[in-house]
């Protein structure tokens, strides 16, 4: 398959069951039908999804395996934008 704008050949990533096209040339993607409402979906789902419990404190007297000094408060998923950016990062 060549790219719509710039002629360059075409490679189909799937990423969680959606096909995705993107150009070898300009870097390019390309959907089919639907398959933004499936990705917006995800986004939807990833963004509500509830955080990780938290990890059980040592024992009094145990060592600590890792200790974090810079807690900040609260888990936060990692900074890297959204589901859109594991999907098109690679």
């Amino acid at each position: 398959m060549h790219c719509p704008k710039c002629r360059g050949v075409m490679r189909t990533y799937t990423r969680s069951g959606v096909h995705i096209e993107q150009c070898d040339s300009c870097r390019g993607i390309f959907l089919d039908y639907g398959e933004l409402e499936a990705l917006s979906q995800m986004e939807s789902q990833y963004r509500a999804a509830p955080p990780p419990p938290a990890a059980a404190a040592p024992g009094w007297g145990a060592p600590a395996a890792s200790v974090h000094h810079h807690h900040h408060g609260g888990h936060h998923r990692p900074h890297h934008g959204s589901v859109f950016h594991m999907l098109f990062s690679t």
